[in-house]
């Protein structure tokens, strides 16, 4: 999709014709088994999860949920997350470890909510036990961003052993608009901040950030355009394939390795 600025990548990874998380995880999988809450608080619908099957093979699945109608986007809180959301995805992750099942994660957040229940329960503390679980936990883990991918909101179901991008995702420390604000003082600069920030998944690619980058289709990805799905599904099968066949202990060294090595690259 040669031609498009970043501008353009932003406003496509925030369609509202883009398929949600529950798209993939309904197409990719076999008998996914949603589970709730997080055992403090209660449920948070910004954040799906439970158990299910990639061609046979049992996994964990976790993703952040968007909706479509006005109506769907206030239940799921436009795919902002609460600290019970986070700690569903810990408590997921964990359960996961216990009986060795990999654990995928769809990424599609503006950012965490940063609302003052979110603060007063704990918002940075949630986050930050996600990133040292996922750190190390011992087995395989691979995240894909679908749509946005913002911020400390992001990154707590984004540390993986394999990290990709669609190709008109986004991912960032926030939004180009609050980029602009914050160094220009205009929000009306959010074309040029988003220029600036290389928060597509080429630039992040070349950083080395991500491993890599899925195609779509010229106009951006629809529900419809099942090819998408597809190479997903087979990208899953393929990486978790190798990944199951290494060592516990040699798994989690390779993860804090690339995450040492992480933005080192050739001028």
């Amino acid at each position: 999709m040669n031609g498009l600025t970043a501008w353009d990548r932003v406003e496509l990874a925030r369609s509202a014709e883009r398929p949600t998380s529950l798209d993939y995880i309904n197409y990719i999988f076999d008998d996914f088994i949603e589970l709730h809450g997080d055992r403090y608080f209660g449920d948070d619908n910004a954040i799906v999860g439970g158990i299910a099957y990639l061609k046979g093979m049992p996994v964990t699945v976790i993703a952040q949920q968007k909706g479509r109608t006005t109506e769907e986007n206030i239940k799921r809180n436009f795919g902002m997350p609460n600290p019970e959301g986070y700690r569903k995805a810990y408590r997921l992750m964990e359960q996961a470890e216990k009986f060795n099942r990999p654990v995928i994660h769809f990424v599609d957040t503006p950012g965490a909510y940063p609302g003052i229940g979110a603060e007063e329960r704990g918002q940075g503390e949630a986050i930050a036990k996600n990133l040292m679980l996922m750190s190390g936990l011992k087995v395989p883990i691979i995240s894909i961003v679908v749509g946005e991918g913002g911020s400390g909101g992001a990154l707590a179901q984004a540390v993986a052993d394999k990290v990709y991008m669609l190709e008109n995702a986004i991912y960032s420390i926030l939004s180009p608009e609050g980029f602009a604000t914050i160094l220009w003082k205009d929000a009306n600069l959010k074309k040029e901040a988003a220029e600036m920030m290389k928060l597509t998944a080429k630039d992040l690619y070349q950083l080395k950030v991500i491993d890599g980058v899925i195609n779509e289709p010229i106009g951006g990805m629809k529900v419809e355009d099942t090819l998408v799905f597809e190479n997903i599904k087979y990208k899953l099968i393929k990486d978790l394939t190798e990944l199951k066949k290494l060592k516990k202990n040699k798994l989690v060294d390779l993860r804090y390795k690339k995450y040492r090595e992480m933005g080192k690259y050739d001028d």
